[in-house]
């Protein structure tokens, strides 16, 4: 049920209990402003659509179940032909409603009311939303005043909030923005729980309704009043006699002189501030985590933090890893470091001494503490999938500021062998491509194998494309890349070509799937052009060479805003790849990053579609898609789009729900990671590839089809290869 103000879905709750409702829950404008920033609102937008010509300010989630289906029925029926007359007046503030009835769409509504927490946490500038009042709890027939009487406590103190709840049940949560780095603003709180507490007592309620008293356990004596606390006591001295459990929250033993939690106790802050503001800024995407915790989810086909889901240990979670990073900064502050100047610094060449310096200290690794090491450990962890990047209500990216970590680790310490590999396989590719076959067949024997993974660290290396791509564009009438002549094409012409972007991993090891999307773009009528092959640079993000990630990234940056300018659409194959020229370019470019898009294969044809005929259908039996973990979370309508593209050319296109694949570029490759790469395949992809036919599986990302090629044997293809095929009926 949708409302012109927040106070009208308060005031108009009880009508909804009364109407036999189980339960209403409630959003204010705030939360659902912040929703429709958040990739979760994808989910819901055509459930909670907008009222033409009205602003949406208040929501009442309001649900009904029973044994028997005509009676629930009947309860729906009497209070949408109630809502129907409101409407007609708009009485009660009342300006929509929409009813849905399946389980999966109702699920889809509480996951977005479940992210409130987060959502609100995602506000900009240093005040962030605090759970210092938050679930206070009154009569329901009281809430209506108690929410105006508190909005007014709080706005005297011109102070920022959103508010969500069970109005049913007269519970609400309200976390108004405090900056807890701020020593006058962290005094503000104690101020407002008083105020809360006095206001709260004055509607007949309590100051909690849920969860644990935490910071307010120091109100629970005047609450509960002498005698019922002294019960609890009792109970807390049967059951922990040694105050050990939650020491101080909710109660202590009656023969403890403990002190109970109060809103004066340190907090996290007090340790932040401690971390000067410039680094405070700098590092946002880990000091903003705000603890909400919805990155410790174990649904296999989610794509959020597969490192956390095998391991089960919460420090390889974005919270853990945003919560050790904020710590390595203050360890850091409190040493006399500036961690700016010291990135600053690794821009510079390193020395001979710098060289000898980190030998010495990876030699001395076992022997002296350092707590870089913890944060190390968790960091070395993580796929770097970025799926936290967007599916954290924060935006909480750890491959962005793992990324940093590592680049300063190891101006101390020397880094392994694999990583040097890794970084420099975008320069050794082009010169393997030249005898591939001469690399695959030493690639195939024991004795390479066997030294690769003992002195590198690298096992299951992939095989070149034979035959190469060069060799494979040649059979095909693809136009080389001449700027000049491309210049030439007179404006009107150029949207009939097509700019094939290159990335490192399709073009040399699964060179099949580059030719396919040139003969695609043929069949679709218009003109390939391969772009000469530039480095990525992804690989060298991941492993933290930034100084030499930032030199490739300006050089292909600057290739691709040239071509840019022609007028011609960009598109690459690989969804990873293309994001990283709209993420990490733009986070270690900024202004010099260009005016350039990429577009993924789907983003391409999507709009082309109109273009052409709508086919009848000319494959009957069912294609299935395994998207790529980062495509999914970064542009959450691609498998819909991947699936309309399908049905206009006459195929059919079921999504397979999917976590990561367990790969993650070469994170798979790395014998540390392997049994951590095999455990994630087999976490959703594993069991779903068997239940399905193989050949009809479609997968987008390289690095999936390399881990299903890995351990199943078979050759998986990208989605725009079956479109080909459907196009060649």
């Amino acid at each position: 049920m949708k409302y012109n103000s927040f106070d009208s879905a308060l005031r108009n709750a009880p009508f909804m209990v009364e109407a036999n409702a189980l339960s209403v829950e409630t959003v204010d404008s705030r939360v659902l402003n912040f929703a429709k920033q958040d990739i979760v609102w994808h989910t819901v937008s055509d459930l909670i659509s907008d009222v033409p010509g009205k602003e949406m300010l208040g929501l009442n989630m309001v649900e009904y179940a029973g044994q028997d289906e005509e009676e629930v029925a009947q309860a729906v029926k009497a209070l949408t032909d109630s809502l129907d007359e409101k409407l007609k007046t708009e009485q009660d503030g009342i300006i929509g409603y929409q009813v849905t009835n399946d389980v999966g769409s109702i699920g889809r509504i509480y996951n977005m009311r479940k992210k409130a927490v987060g959502l609100l946490g995602a506000v900009k500038g240093s005040a962030k939303p605090i759970a210092f009042a938050e679930d206070t709890c009154v009569p329901p027939e009281n809430l209506a005043d108690f929410i105006a009487e508190f909005r007014t406590l709080l706005d005297g103190h011109k102070l920022n909030y959103g508010m969500f709840g069970h109005v049913d049940a007269g519970v609400l949560h309200v976390r108004p923005a405090l900056d807890m780095c701020d020593p006058e603003q962290e005094s503000l709180m104690h101020q407002i729980s008083d105020e809360v507490v006095a206001l709260v007592a004055k509607y007949g309620g309590l100051m909690w309704g849920e969860h644990g008293k935490g910071f307010r356990s120091e109100y629970g004596p005047e609450f509960f009043g002498e005698e019922l606390f002294g019960e609890l006591r009792r109970i807390k001295s049967a059951c922990d006699p040694l105050n050990k459990m939650n020491p101080g929250k909710i109660c202590t033993p009656l023969e403890s002189e403990d002190e109970l939690v109060k809103v004066s106790d340190v907090k996290r802050g007090t340790y932040d501030r401690q971390i000067p503001v410039q680094i405070r800024d700098s590092f946002s995407q880990a000091m903003e985590c705000n603890g909400n915790g919805l990155c410790f989810n174990y649904d296999t086909a989610s794509p959020m933090c597969p490192s956390m889901k095998v391991t089960a240990d919460r420090r390889h979670s974005p919270k853990g890893r945003a919560g050790l990073v904020r710590e390595w900064l203050r360890q850091l502050s409190e040493q006399g470091f500036d961690v700016l100047d010291l990135e600053n610094e690794t821009k510079q060449s390193s020395s001979a001494k710098g060289l000898i310096e980190k030998w010495r200290n990876t030699f001395n690794k076992r022997h002296e503490y350092d707590f870089s090491h913890e944060v190390y450990e968790a960091m070395n962890g993580c796929l770097a999938c970025k799926a936290c990047a967007s599916q954290c209500p924060i935006k909480v990216d750890v491959p962005s500021f793992r990324a940093r970590f590592l680049n300063l680790y190891y101006t101390r310490y020397q880094r392994p062998a694999k990583d040097y590999l890794v970084a420099n396989i975008e320069t050794m590719l082009p010169y393997m491509a030249k005898v591939p076959k001469v690399v695959n067949f030493a690639l195939k024997q024991n004795l390479v194998q066997s030294l690769t993974a003992k002195t590198v660290g690298y096992v299951d290396a992939p095989l070149l494309s034979v035959p190469t791509l060069k060799s494979r564009i040649k059979q095909q009438p693809i136009s080389e890349f001449n700027l000049e002549q491309l210049q030439a094409i007179p404006q009107g012409q150029r949207q009939d070509y097509v700019c094939i972007v290159q990335d490192p991993f399709t073009s040399f090891y699964d060179a099949q799937v580059v030719e396919d999307f040139a003969k695609l773009i043929l069949k679709l009528g218009k003109k390939p052009v391969m772009l000469p092959f530039k480095p990525n640079g992804k690989a060298t993000h991941i492993k933290g060479f930034l100084a030499k990630f930032a030199k490739s990234a300006k050089s292909t940056a600057e290739f691709l805003e040239q071509v840019a300018a022609l007028g011609m659409p960009l598109v690459g194959v690989d969804p990873a790849l293309v994001l990283c020229y709209r993420d990490e370019y733009d986070e270690i470019l900024g202004s010099e990053r260009g005016d350039f898009d990429v577009l993924t294969a789907h983003e391409w044809m999507t709009p082309l579609l109109a273009e052409f005929e709508p086919k009848a259908t000319v494959d009957e039996e069912e294609w299935y898609l395994f998207a790529h973990c980062t495509e999914k979370t970064k542009m959450p309508n691609a498998e819909k789009e991947w699936g309309a593209i399908f049905s206009h050319f006459g195929g059919s296109l079921t999504t397979v729900p999917v976590g990561c694949c367990g790969m993650a570029g070469t994170f798979g490759h790395e014998s540390d990671k392997l049994q951590m790469s095999k455990d994630i395949y087999g976490l959703s992809w594993a069991p779903k590839l068997d239940q399905l036919p193989k050949e009809r599986c479609l997968v987008t990302g390289y690095s999936c089809r390399s881990q299903v090629k890995r351990f199943e044997q078979t050759a998986t293809k990208h989605p725009l290869q079956a479109v080909l095929q459907l196009l060649s009926h």
